[in-house]
């Protein structure tokens, strides 16, 4: 109704007391609700009132013989005489459980002055306490509890039934608050386990990923070094073709340097013998002619054995050179075939996990 306003609001998951066991919590509704004191200055009453569309979840008249109860950093209860139940609070944070337990105290302080005023047969313009508003428009509200309730306490008797009411609730609050408190720190542990196994799950699937990845890159680089182990053998069969052709240089050139030395001898002989035959002009020419031949020939084969000497010279080193290449490309593959058994056993302990 528009004669009552919010005093303060804040959000909770709502629960009630199970009625049939007095001892579980029932869950209002699947999501946190928003939950408001609200003041009617018309009938000077507090409530507490919760809605779930168009359901009304909590519909509780503050009274000074009222306790609200912290059983938990996050979870706070009061038990409610006149619905026969016990509503609990879960809260998003220790700070909104506080919040709430205070104006709930400032309410039953509000509400107990009220009483004693109702009794003086004082009438009241005012709340008795200065409660500032969290919102400052109203909002729709469902009806009142009835027309008798602007007399919160009728007789003697009714105090006597009141009391024996709240020892009653009293005893059924706190067996509630242990299965709560059992419920509660079971359904934060379950909920940090499943944060824990979503983010472990994240961080292996990534994991995984990136080792697929550079296994991949592993396997490219690896049949790429074979190709070249390969070309290198390759060549390494050349190499030994020119192993025999340098073993045939070898042999030409004892044979070059055999001939020369036989050539040489004949050029001493001859070179001897000019003398004696120098005073036959024919056979001097002859000579001369046949010395020159042999010196262009010796002269012929002396370049020859220098280019097998040069030839010789840059197989054995063109040897050396793909030698090291071999020594190279195999300690390369060594490394990589240690990196791949890493990370395949990586792999294998993460599927066994």
């Amino acid at each position: 109704s528009c004669r009552e306003q919010p005093i303060f609001s804040t959000r909770a998951h709502v629960f009630q007391i199970d009625p049939a066991t007095k001892r579980n919590w029932i869950p209002a509704s699947k999501h946190a609700l928003t939950v408001s004191y609200f003041y009617d200055a018309t009938r000077n009453v507090y409530r507490i009132i919760s809605v779930g569309g168009t359901k009304a979840i909590i519909n509780s008249t503050i009274t000074p013989n009222m306790t609200f109860t912290k059983t938990s950093q996050k979870f706070g209860q009061w038990a409610d005489s006149r619905a026969n139940t016990v509503y609990g609070l879960g809260f998003a944070s220790e700070q909104h459980l506080s919040q709430f337990a205070e104006k709930f105290q400032e309410v039953k302080e509000a509400a107990r002055l009220a009483r004693e005023k109702s009794q003086d047969k004082t009438e009241l313009t005012n709340p008795a306490l200065n409660i500032s508003s969290h919102q400052v428009l109203p909002s729709p509200i469902i009806s009142s509890n009835g027309p008798g309730e602007d007399k919160l306490f009728r007789s003697q008797s009714a105090d006597v039934e009141i009391t024996t009411e709240k020892e009653r609730l009293k005893k059924m609050l706190s067996e509630g608050s242990v299965s709560e408190v059992q419920w509660e720190a079971e359904f934060f542990s379950l909920q940090d386990n499943n944060n824990k196994l979503v983010a472990a799950l994240h961080e292996a699937n990534a994991n995984v990923d990136q080792w697929k990845k550079q296994l991949a890159a592993y396997q490219e680089e690896t049949e790429t070094l074979r190709q070249r182990v390969a070309e290198l053998e390759s060549q390494g069969t050349h190499d030994s073709s020119s192993e025999n052709n340098k073993e045939e240089l070898s042999q030409t050139l004892e044979e070059l340097e055999l001939l020369i030395k036989a050539k040489d001898e004949e050029i001493q002989m001859l070179k001897s013998q000019k003398c004696g035959r120098w005073e036959a002009e024919g056979e001097r020419e002859e000579t001369l002619q046949k010395l020159q031949e042999l010196e262009a020939r010796n002269a012929e084969l002396e370049r020859r054995l220098h280019l097998a000497e040069q030839t010789l010279a840059e197989t054995l080193a063109e040897r050396e050179k793909i030698q090291n290449e071999v020594t190279k490309v195999a300690e390369i593959m060594d490394v990589k075939i240690f990196e791949l058994s890493e990370i395949r056993q990586g792999l294998a302990k993460l599927v066994e996990s």
